[in-house]
């Protein structure tokens, strides 16, 4: 498929890096191939075709009206073959340019002057600006925190993902320098067979997911990179603090904990029971215990030093000694063995011990993270006190970060619930009646969390998170079930308030003043050193408002709340729920920590990490650990006084001007989709209806049944995504244009180009609303919002649409968009034109679905399954969903 690997007219490639131009063809050609092998050479002709078509129409040698006609000369059956291999080609294109981001991380990470935005360059900077005592606290206090959802964003199916990794390990032997000519060819054998394969493999789910699929499909991500990559980015931090890292104690401590949503975030949806929560721990649980028997296993039969040149401490003697008399039949096994390496019989009977927790043998289990840490540590001391320092700081160490971060849960399971289901709970519970099914199932899910504490520790399981929090009340109705439900053996609960809408943000303050008052969290503080959490929704809130108006209302609530910490001396973790597209607060980690309200940050940093995010942050080992130390080194920045204080005094420079364009901004939104009409006119122009066909999660897709009457019943994620399927992007943009025209109607040009420059907030939002302009295509989203027959909302949208881009690049300067981001520019260019022709195929589905009144029930499903197909697609090329 020579055809679809490169358009050699199309002003992208001649930007493209010869080596990402090499694989996109080399994965192009041998796609093409397996078409033509399966379908004919016929088929890819018609592919050629539709490529060609699509590419004119953007060079405007032809119309969009000619791609359409093209698309309808073909049978649905065609069509559908046609949209697949564009979904196809767009894993691989993603998949080419994954492996050039590492190649040219690789390339940058060989030089003696650090990688810009790593670990290493924030220790070199902090050195130098802040002296290495603050930095010493700094990294004392470092935390991050990343939480994995099941939010249904990831469009691809598992078995897709798969195929795609496999695809992506036969490149990189492909790509190895110096290997032989036999190599070269089996290598490339094998990439045939794995893109036939992923040709072969039907895109679309046949059944929906079950929230504990979900939880297997997040497990790959800890299995294949984050377990691995946890130690080494340990190890970057450590090596920057002091030289000789794997020959001293470690300076760097354990700052990473994640936590999961998957299968504890009930809010919304009655799959996810109480006994779905205790299924979802167990799970974590088998992977982390394999994971953790696995690497001990390995240290243990490579850890063979003599016992004549390498002695056991009398410490470490001893402990043999018991084991041997407590498990005489494991140790005897090791010593028969290994006779003369003692520290090996040690850490393969460790290896043992860990293999009898994941199968429940009680007499030799570990009963806890805590007793394994000994055991470990045992080896160490005695490695140390042998001389063999390089075995005890080398990979003994990283399996002991590993535990110690991850420890016999893996991560934090989390749960969440809408504060309206708690308080219909407790009314019940109190009226002294029958109880409904829903409020027994409140009751088993605080029941479940105490059997997750009592088995696996409180940290496996205590934050509550409380959906739509207006009052203090809304809090303390947890406690208060948690009392019925258990009386005084009630779990450990650490209760999150979730601040989503404008009007409950600008609230936060009254109720978490409330909340620290009543005697359960006064309790509660006491207990875990007056640590309050609390977290800000950011897809709501831009749902509501709009993205400029929600950018301020979210950051005047982070500083409110950060003065507020202060002020009742509460050490405040801002927990960020934010999603992976722009729309829903998405957009690089890294700049949005650095555009924090000062003060907010203070070394630690928790966010949500939603769908399809997951794997592209967590796919690959290289990728996961860039994406992990860009945080980190903004985490560190941003918690340092120069940069808070810089921050402070751009906020308090551009403050007015802020406001007055996100009011503007603001009222332009509304206008739009407040309008009577507005959420029946959405529902036509877009594949909403369709797109909860598409089993992407186990969460329903809206709060009701049928079609949304008003945007509250429609929730963030399908609102976004469907924007995105047009080819609109709207939330990621939507009344900006308004906002910055009224502040250059008022001759504020000068002040908003100085923003731009010195604010990271204004920056970072006028970057991200640029990144979604550039994957807005006009013409293209002409055709779907024609089909809702609303002029005026055409108008509305397109207008506002032409004065956002103009501004945005009046405002920074740039001639086009994406001018200074030359690498995503490029990306988007490339990928354009072949959303394109996906985008073509839909509007004749969705057009069809919208208009014909005579389908038959065949001509029903094959247009559905068209339209779901290049749903697929579209995610695949545009790179975000919702």
């Amino acid at each position: 498929m020579a055809a679809l690997s490169h358009h050699d007219r199309h002003s992208a490639v001649t930007e493209m890096p010869d080596d990402l131009r090499a694989d996109v063809r080399l994965l192009g050609e041998i796609l093409g191939q397996a078409i033509a092998e399966d379908g004919g050479p016929d088929l890819l002709a018609d592919v050629e075709r539709l490529r060609k078509a699509v590419i004119a129409a953007r060079r405007r040698e032809t119309t969009v009206d000619d791609v359409a006609a093209l698309v309808a000369e073909w049978p649905l059956d065609r069509a559908v073959l046609i949209a697949r291999a564009f979904t196809c080609y767009f894993h691989l294109a993603n998949l080419a340019e994954e492996h050039y981001r590492i190649r040219i991380l690789r390339q940058r990470d060989r030089d003696d002057v650090p990688v810009p935005e790593s670990l290493p360059q924030a220790v070199r900077a902090l050195r130098s600006d802040v002296g290495a005592a603050e930095l010493d606290r700094l990294i004392g206090e470092l935390e991050f925190r990343p939480v994995l959802t099941a939010h249904p964003t990831e469009a691809r199916r598992r078995a897709v993902v798969t195929a795609i990794q496999r695809i992506s390990g036969h490149l990189d032997l492909y790509n190895t320098p110096g290997r032989g000519a036999g190599e070269q060819q089996e290598a490339k054998r094998r990439l045939r067979e794995e893109v036939d394969l992923l040709w072969r493999t039907a895109q679309l789910r046949s059944t929906k997911l079950d929230p504990l699929d979900e939880v297997r499909t997040a497990m790959a991500a800890f299995d294949e990179t984050l377990f691995r990559a946890v130690p080494l980015i340990y190890r970057s931090l450590d090596g920057a603090l002091e030289p000789g890292t794997g020959t001293r104690p470690p300076l760097a401590r354990p700052y990473i904990r994640y936590g999961s949503w998957i299968g504890g975030d009930r809010d919304g949806n009655p799959n996810v029971t109480s006994k779905v929560t205790r299924e979802a721990l167990l799970i974590q649980n088998e992977h982390v215990l394999i994971a953790l028997e696995n690497a001990a296993t390995r240290i243990g039969r490579t850890m063979t030093p003599a016992a004549d040149r390498t002695p056991l401490s009398p410490a470490l003697r001893a402990a043999l000694s018991r084991a041997e008399g407590d498990f005489p039949d494991l140790v005897s096994e090791m010593a028969t063995r290994s006779p003369s390496e003692p520290h090996r019989q040690w850490l393969l009977f460790v290896a043992g011990r860990i293999a009898a927790t994941r199968r429940r043998d009680l007499d030799l289990a570990y009963r806890s993270p805590a007793d394994l840490l000994t055991d470990l540590r045992l080896a160490q001391e005695s490695l140390v006190a042998a001389g063999a320092v390089r075995q005890a700081y080398g990979e003994l160490q990283h399996l002991i970060w590993q535990v110690e971060t991850f420890g016999f849960h893996l991560a934090e399971l989390e749960v969440r619930q809408h504060s309206q289901v708690h308080a219909a709970a407790l009314a019940e519970i109190e009226a002294g009646g029958a109880r409904s099914e829903r409020t027994e199932e409140v009751l088993a899910t605080i029941r479940s969390i105490a059997w997750i504490q009592e088995r696996f520790g409180v940290t496996a399981c205590s934050r509550y998170v409380v959906s739509f929090t207006r009052s203090a009340d809304d809090i303390l109705a947890v406690y208060a079930l948690a009392d019925h439900a258990l009386g005084d053996r009630a779990p450990v609960l650490d209760v999150v308030p979730l601040f989503e809408s404008g009007e409950d943000l600008d609230n936060s303050v009254r109720v978490l003043t409330g909340m620290i008052a009543s005697e359960p969290v006064q309790k509660r503080l006491a207990a875990n050193g007056r640590r309050v959490e609390v977290m800000l929704g950011y897809s709501d809130s831009a749902k509501e408002l709009g993205p400029a108006a929600a950018t301020m209302r979210l950051y005047d609530a982070q500083a409110a709340l950060t003065k507020w910490a202060a002020e009742n001396e509460i050490v405040l973790t801002l927990f960020h729920g934010r999603g992976g597209a722009l729309g829903r607060g998405g957009g690089p980690a890294n700049r949005a920590v650095l555009a924090q309200a000062p003060g907010s940050v203070n070394g630690r940093f928790k966010v949500t990490e939603q769908g399809e995010v997951i794997f592209a942050r967590y796919g690959h080992m290289a990728i996961a650990r860039r994406h992990i130390e860009q945080v980190t080194n903004a985490v560190l920045l941003a918690s340092t006084s120069p940069v808070e204080q810089r921050t402070a005094d751009s906020a308090a420079k551009f403050r007015e001007l802020a406001d007055q364009v996100a009011t503007a901004s603001e009222r332009a939104y509304r206008g739009l989709t407040e309008a009577p009409g507005f959420p029946e006119w959405f529902a036509l122009v877009s594949p909403l209806e369709e797109i909860g066909s598409l089993r992407l999660g186990s969460r329903p897709a809206r709060r009701g049944l049928g079609a949304p009457k008003s945007l509250d019943d429609l929730r963030a994620i399908p609102w976004v995504f469907a924007w995105a399927q047009t080819r609109v992007n709207l939330p990621g943009w939507y009344g900006l244009g308004s906002g910055l025209a009224a502040v250059l109607d008022a001759g504020g040009q000068a002040e908003l180009r100085e923003a731009y420059k010195e604010w990271p907030l204004f920056a970072s939002l006028l970057d991200n609303v640029e990144m979604s302009l550039a994957k807005t295509d006009r013409a293209i989203a002409s055709r779907y919002l024609a089909l809702g027959g609303r002029d005026d909302f055409f108008k509305q949208v397109m207008d506002e649409y032409d004065l956002t881009r103009r501004l945005v690049l009046e405002i920074t300067g740039h001639s086009r968009l994406l001018e200074s981001r030359r690498v995503l520019s490029r990306a988007v260019q490339l990928r354009d034109p072949y959303v394109d022709a996906l985008s073509h195929l839909q509007l004749r589905a969705l057009t069809a679905l919208r208009t014909s009144g005579d389908l038959s029930d065949d001509e029903r499903e094959s247009l559905s399954t068209l339209l779901l197909l290049s749903v697929n697609g579209v995610a695949a090329g545009l790179q975000n969903t919702g």
